[in-house]
């Protein structure tokens, strides 16, 4: 049980766990610094019993401790994405489970490196190097698309959302023509509590709706999947699908859950992120034209976009740990099997570590952010994601003299990975 704490107001816990708080970027910054300053460790308890207690941590030297420490913070038993427990019952009536896609977020030391260890080299930059004239052709279409189809675009639905999807799936060795339903169903995983990303254009779902829409997801994930698998182990290619069909830990083959989790986490994961971080990068820079002219010009600049535009875009926004032991974490106690949300958009907007949080800069240095999280867990594809920003747009820094926006951008409702869903600009092709 959860000991006596600071007891984080409800209207702020309500707006914490409510998915059209972070389509409100402004708003939901404006909660965690208020969270961060008055309780950067606060018990979030339902008033519904809809949820289990769990510890909100907002501060970043918090969030990075647990990040790295993964023997004292778990990300087993309980899951590793807030979950109400209507999710948690569905998940174990379905699965077995109290998540519905075991993957390598869910498992913890020895099982999780075993496992890490199977894709790794794969998203290593010394094999990533093999693949760069690749995604520099695809990098030069996408660019020559959008500049085709201005002056006025969304760039989310032009550039950021298929560009990453196509590199991914490539190297999963997923056919083109199969690219536009992995990016619904990714949408579908992700954005479920979104009306647009759902496909449901429901403004105001039901839990269970929600539910159903994700889980639905899933399953169509492991029935893509399970197909791939056979394939790949029959005819086996070089690519990360292959790896993982003909896998072996400890001897035995990957099993058929495991190994849907693996192949939905690098096909989800592996664009859907990036896919933010660049559309975020966009908004900034149209949002300041010098920037835009000064990175131009300056392309020893880029790196630092790369970076900057992960830190403040935060796609990935949270992720549950589980207390291995007593302990203790900015003052307050936290109890053997206690669960808590160590939350990355709050950390990474931390003044403590970044001066002027909200402001996009790309000259910012240092910049230790946790969008890729720390420790053992850290994103496996964040080389693959630093490069195909930084080629996507060396491509449009090319071909791009000027940029503005079109109209308001729209972020997604969730509460787990998030970013714009659209974005309009007015380009200038030079």
């Amino acid at each position: 049980m959860i000991t006596e704490s600071p007891h984080i107001p409800q209207e702020r816990a309500e707006a914490v766990l409510d998915p059209a708080t972070y389509s409100d970027w402004d708003g939901a910054l404006d909660q965690f610094d208020w969270l961060r300053d008055h309780m950067p460790v606060g018990r979030m308890v339902a008033s519904d019993d809809s949820f289990e207690p769990f510890w909100l941590v907002t501060r970043y030297e918090d969030v990075m401790r647990i990040s790295k420490d993964n023997a004292g913070f778990l990300n087993n038993p309980r899951p590793v994405v807030f979950a109400s427990k209507k999710m948690t019952e569905f998940s174990l009536a379905a699965t077995g489970s109290n998540m519905l896609v075991d993957s390598l977020v869910v498992f913890d030391a020895p099982v999780h490196m075993k496992y890490r260890k199977l894709t790794q080299e794969w998203f290593m930059p010394k094999n990533l190097k093999q693949l760069e004239a690749e995604i520099t052709a695809l990098a030069e279409k996408t660019v020559d698309r959008l500049i085709a189809n201005g002056p006025e675009v969304d760039f989310v639905q032009q550039v950021a959302a298929p560009y990453p999807l196509h590199v991914v799936m490539q190297i999963l060795g997923v056919p083109e023509e199969d690219e536009e339903r992995m990016l619904f169903l990714t949408q579908q995983m992700f954005g479920g509590q979104d009306e647009d990303l759902s496909g449901s254009g429901m403004a105001d779902m039901t839990e269970e709706q929600i539910i159903q829409i994700v889980s639905g997801s899933v399953t169509a994930f492991e029935t893509y999947f399970a197909q791939v698998t056979a394939e790949k182990r029959a005819n086996p290619t070089n690519d990360v699908a292959s790896v993982i069909a003909n896998a072996k830990v400890d001897g035995a083959p990957l099993g058929d859950r495991e190994m849907a989790g693996y192949y939905i986490i690098v096909a989800t994961a592996g664009h859907d992120t990036t896919s933010a971080s660049t559309a975020g990068a966009m908004q900034a820079l149209a949002q300041d034209p010098e920037q835009w002219a000064r990175v131009r010009e300056d392309r020893s600049l880029l790196p630092g976009i790369v970076e900057e535009a992960i830190r403040w875009t935060t796609p990935v926004q949270h992720f549950m740990r589980t207390a291995a032991e007593d302990c203790e974490i900015g003052g307050v106690p936290i109890a053997k099997g206690d669960w808590l949300m160590i939350n990355y958009v709050a950390a990474n907007h931390d003044p403590a570590i970044f001066d002027n949080p909200r402001s996009f800069d790309a000259a910012r240095s240092p910049n230790r952010h946790l969008a890729f999280g720390a420790g053992a867990h850290q994103c496996l594809g964040l080389h693959l994601a630093r490069l195909e920003m930084r080629i996507l747009f060396n491509a449009l820094l090319d071909r791009i003299e000027s940029l503005e926006l079109a109209g308001e951008p729209q972020r997604a409702k969730s509460i787990f990975v998030g970013g714009l869903k659209t974005l309009p600009l007015k380009i200038t092709a030079s």
